[in-house]
């Protein structure tokens, strides 16, 4: 799944490709947009709000401006090319947006919750979320605060709650309770240093924000690039024991599980959160 730096990357790259032209190219293949009529519009500016994408569009005579929202979810993404050349993302049946000027069409494949909405009612649509970590407001105070609402809520489930702190999906939780050394079913209670976790947090997704490769380890060579994420059955890259996996429903939503990766012996536990935890080598 994208997360934080994925999609702010992705927003840097359309913004310096939309940004300050008129759209010549715009449409919304999805039925509750299909009628809209942005052509003729400039983009102002394409910003992230933790993985969420808003394309903000200047008013038309006395209307104030428009934003496109996107969400990138699990299978998402936005392609460049020049303009009059065909996009090669992905095939043409899985477009849902394009938008385009004189220089550059961007393609939308897969992109979910497409919504049209006043700029001045983003908030309708991300107001919910907590401290941006890749935000220009992004405020740690804040998001230890929200974390703490919920004390007994393992730190793991907490961390990717988005309304807690915006822009961590499942390779940085695992990664930064790695590098902490905290058991992802610790509640957050029972986390000595939040502040170590939410600045590993932070700093992990401001080093990779540049750049498509997500390394945790400082080393983009590939099969180095992270701890525990993806890596059951290996050994740990500190200590030699084998990593594994678990999978870890969400209180909120029970029936989802997402996969958890850690090091028994650098993330040691009192009681094991999952006996039936898999130790096996990743096929």
């Amino acid at each position: 799944m994208p997360e934080g730096d994925t999609v702010w990357l992705t927003a840097r790259r359309l913004d310096r490709a939309l940004s300050g032209r008129e759209l010549t190219v715009a449409e919304l293949r999805v039925p509750q947009l299909a009628t809209a009529e942005l052509r003729g519009r400039v983009v102002l500016e394409v910003v992230p709000r933790g993985k969420h994408l808003m394309i903000r569009l200047h008013g038309r005579g006395d209307a104030g401006g428009l934003t496109l929202h996107s969400h990138l979810r699990m299978d998402g993404s936005w392609y460049l090319c020049r303009s009059g050349e065909r996009p090669r993302g992905h095939p043409a049946h899985m477009i849902r947006a394009q938008l385009g000027n004189s220089e550059w069409l961007a393609t939308g494949y897969r992109v979910h919750d497409l919504q049209l909405v006043p700029t001045d009612r983003e908030d309708d649509l991300v107001g919910h979320l907590g401290p941006d970590l890749l935000g220009p407001g992004w405020d740690a105070t804040e998001a230890k605060r929200r974390l703490r609402l919920d004390p007994g809520r393992p730190i793991a489930e907490a961390l990717l709650d988005q309304r807690n702190l915006a822009g961590i999906g499942n390779l940085y939780k695992s990664e930064v309770l790695f590098i902490e050394r905290i058991n992802p079913w610790t509640p957050v209670a029972g986390v000595d240093d939040l502040d170590g976790v939410v600045a590993t947090a932070h700093r992990l997704l401001d080093a990779n924000r540049e750049h498509p490769e997500q390394s945790t380890t400082g080393s983009l060579a590939r099969g180095q690039q992270h701890w525990v994420y993806q890596r059951q059955g290996q050994p740990c890259r500190r200590c030699r024991t084998a990593i594994r996996r678990a999978e870890q429903a969400d209180r909120d939503q029970p029936s989802r599980q997402r996969s958890t990766y850690w090091c028994p012996s650098c993330q040691p536990s009192l009681s094991s959160p999952d006996p039936d935890a898999d130790a096996s080598p990743r096929r």
